[in-house]
């Protein structure tokens, strides 16, 4: 149900900032145009990429109803709700669904550490409280926390979670949930890099960074793979790997939001405790957008 409600290629949105920091809607509003006119199928806004964590709970839930009237319904909409306090997630879940997103993003808790049994117990409790699709975060880079395959199949049990970001790097994990999971239950590729691994072995999409600069190059990629082009598809893997390795040349979103204000999309810089993308690293994004024809000399 949900592979075809929300699509393929999910964009993890960057948050403008305007210079003294705040939330910039003008540029939002230039920044929605350009990933709905780029093969976007619905936007994931306030996760890793949208600087959550240094965004307050009223900037997350002005968010999420100035994006949903901006859109009108020409794509879904996906909150990330996750934080690392249960009671917290769940009131800004509750908002969330007030503001009219499609769905829910949730991360795994971060910084708290959890038990197993303990990260089912708060997805659980989440899922409880609202009607709303969710779609669970795995990104233990970021959050010191794993959420084994077992963990993830016990709580694909529960009827409105629907699927997994799975950002963990390990095709070993994704393959297990994969063999076991419910046929209804999706699994996005949480890396741009490994979409294709991901598809491989059982992924439906992805929810990506690097689509916010080539978009229709990785709709174009999937559609290929799930035609059945394999050459095809791995062409164009070869091809936007460059631009993907170079997303994460630093701490994301630092380097594509250089790479979206060298394109003319202007979305400001980072908040606090992330700085700029330093010089070294802005050379690397701007040759990756020269060679792919996003940038002339």
């Amino acid at each position: 149900m949900y592979k075809d409600y929300f699509g393929e290629i999910l964009t993890a949105m960057v948050t403008p900032f305007d210079a003294t920091g705040a939330i910039d809607w003008t540029a939002m509003d230039a920044l929605i145009e350009h990933l709905l006119q780029n093969d976007t199928d619905t936007l994931v806004v306030t996760g890793s990429t949208g600087e959550a964590a240094t965004l307050s709970f009223q900037e997350k839930v002005a968010i999420y109803s100035h994006v949903v009237d901006k859109v009108a319904g020409r794509a879904k909409v996906i909150a990330g709700t996750g934080t690392n306090d249960t009671a917290e997630t769940i009131a800004l879940t509750r908002s969330a669904a007030a503001s009219g997103v499609h769905g829910i993003m949730l991360v795994a808790p971060y910084y708290n550490k959890p038990s197993q049994d303990a990260m089912y117990a708060h997805f659980h409790a989440v899922a409880s409280a609202c009607q709303l699709p969710i779609l669970l975060y795995n990104v233990p880079g970021r959050t010191a926390s794993n959420i084994l395959p077992e963990t993830v199949l016990r709580l694909a049990a529960i009827e409105n979670i629907f699927g997994v970001k799975e950002a963990s790097g390990n095709l070993d994990q994704v393959s297990a949930i994969a063999e076991q999971a419910p046929a209804n239950f999706v699994i996005y590729s949480g890396d741009d890099s490994l979409t294709l691994p991901i598809l491989a072995v059982g992924g439906h999409g992805v929810v990506s960074v690097a689509s916010h600069l080539i978009g229709r190059q990785l709709k174009a990629m999937v559609r290929a793979y799930k035609r059945g082009e394999i050459h095809t598809a791995r062409k164009w893997h070869y091809e936007i790997l460059p631009v993907c390795r170079a997303m994460f040349v630093t701490t994301n979103p630092v380097p594509l939001k250089a790479a979206l204000n060298m394109i003319g999309v202007s979305v400001g810089a980072p908040r606090l405790p992330l700085l700029p993308c330093p010089a070294a690293e802005q050379k690397v994004v701007r040759q990756a957008l020269l060679n792919f024809g996003l940038l002339e000399n």
